[in-house]
């Protein structure tokens, strides 16, 4: 007899393709499927509960369900959702948005990270009045064809995707991330480079941090030879802190694009950055943007909550979250060695992820070089303990506000136990 999870499978296999909505849910021989979610735990269709690393790929930093956003949401749902028209909440999310990203002198709300880059790429172009891009190695700034090319999250595990047009991604430059010397050479070799785009901490390939510097370095280099850059803060934007990345590291870029945090699971995303930039956006300015949902009510309403709460409370959830991850991640790193396994477990804020390899992994190349057979086997193991973790070794493990000591405690246990497992498998 299969599990529900098998048989929905099934299911969904005859009217969707591979089965799933988005490839990076795949999982052989088949994904669990999930009923309900609250605070820091998911439900299955199997009745079974589990604590979620995955939030959302990080959209859920409060909690699955947090009641204040649900309530806000819950009240607009009888005042309407889709208007069409320019409302008042708008006006006030983006100057909410204004005040705590350094660089967001104006804002432009859409409806995913995917649109915000594409647009923030866009105006790149026509500020600058030149075609190229950089990229690097590693960074996902969605699925369309200016980006997919050596890119992470799912598409880390294909070399390129058919159908992405040779002569669109001929303007894609890509050069290493953490390689300083490498970009400004690039950018010398490429006078027509129009933007720089990049996260500023790679979540798409495991978890991988800036060296020390670098970002300045990035900043520094794109200041002198007259190129825009692009922080792509959609997983790091409201996670990291209320300023994101660029507040965070002291790094203030020409455009930031937001999403997953700001909604707290409800879909919307934002431009952000200089004015005579963002200008250029239709209607005052020449450069074509518009989306029918952005800026609709209910992702509005769940975004001003979301923020409300984050800056009412940002003295104890940031700190908290921080906590807890370092409590979980230093004693990981303490089982690893203590069993003799060849473990590095990145971290910073509340995100954090650990690869099967001796070296650290500063870049994509060294991500891809840690043991991916073993990293399927602690996902399989963390998951029989009722711990979810997203099941690729090139994404991202996130806690939320709503995670518990007794969480962090138990996720430990699922851990020591998975690693053990892993020391003695004959594999």
């Amino acid at each position: 007899m299969p599990s529900r999870s098998e048989a929905l499978f099934n299911r969904a296999k005859k009217v969707i393709p591979g089965g799933v909505s988005s490839p990076v849910r795949f999982y052989e021989p088949f994904p669990f499927f999930v009923s309900s979610a609250l605070g820091s735990k998911l439900t299955t269709a199997d009745h079974k509960t589990c604590i979620d690393y995955c939030m959302g790929y990080g959209a859920i930093v409060l909690g699955h369900s947090y009641p204040s956003v649900i309530d806000s949401v819950r009240s607009q749902l009888d005042k309407g959702t889709l208007f069409c028209t320019p409302s008042e909440k708008e006006v006030l999310l983006c100057e909410s948005i204004s005040k705590l990203v350094p660089c967001a002198e104006m804002v432009r709300l859409v409806n995913t990270g995917s649109e915000a880059t594409m647009h923030a790429i866009r105006l790149s172009r026509a500020f600058t009045k030149k075609k190229k891009v950089i990229k690097f190695d590693g960074c996902y700034h969605g699925a369309y064809d200016y980006v997919l090319v050596k890119a992470g999250s799912g598409a880390a595990t294909v070399p390129s995707s058919e159908g992405v047009l040779e002569e669109t991604s001929s303007h894609t430059l890509v050069v290493p991330y953490n390689d300083s010397a490498g970009l400004e050479r690039t950018i010398e070799r490429n006078p027509d480079v129009a933007c720089v785009i990049i996260e500023p901490v790679l979540a798409n390939m495991g978890l991988i941090l800036p060296d020390r510097n670098y970002l300045n370095e990035v900043r520094s280099i794109t200041r002198q030879k007259d190129v825009v850059l692009i922080f792509d803060e959609v997983v790091t934007g409201f996670r990291l802190g209320l300023g994101g990345a660029g507040e965070f590291f002291g790094v203030k870029p020409d455009i930031a694009t937001f999403a997953k945090a700001l909604g707290n699971g409800f879909p919307i995303a934002a431009i952000a950055g200089r004015a005579e930039i963002m200008q250029q956006l239709s209607p005052s300015g020449s450069v074509y943007q518009a989306s029918t949902f952005a800026g609709n009510a209910i992702s509005v309403t769940a975004s001003m909550s979301c923020l409300g709460a984050l800056m009412e409370a940002k003295n104890s959830i940031y700190p908290q979250m921080s906590r807890m991850c370092d409590s979980v991640t230093a004693t990981l790193r303490d089982e690893a060695e203590d069993l003799k396994l060849n473990c590095v477990v990145n971290s910073i804020g509340s995100m954090y992820q650990l690869f099967f390899t001796s070296d650290k992994v500063r870049d994509a190349s060294g991500a891809r070089k840690s043991d991916q057979a073993k990293f399927r086997r602690l996902y399989d193991y963390l998951l029989k303990d009722g711990v979810f973790i997203p099941p690729s070794q090139f994404e991202t493990c996130f806690l939320s506000y709503s995670h518990s000591e007794d969480d962090c405690d138990r996720t430990v246990e699922a851990y020591r136990n998975a690693l053990g497992k892993i020391r003695d498998d004959k594999v």
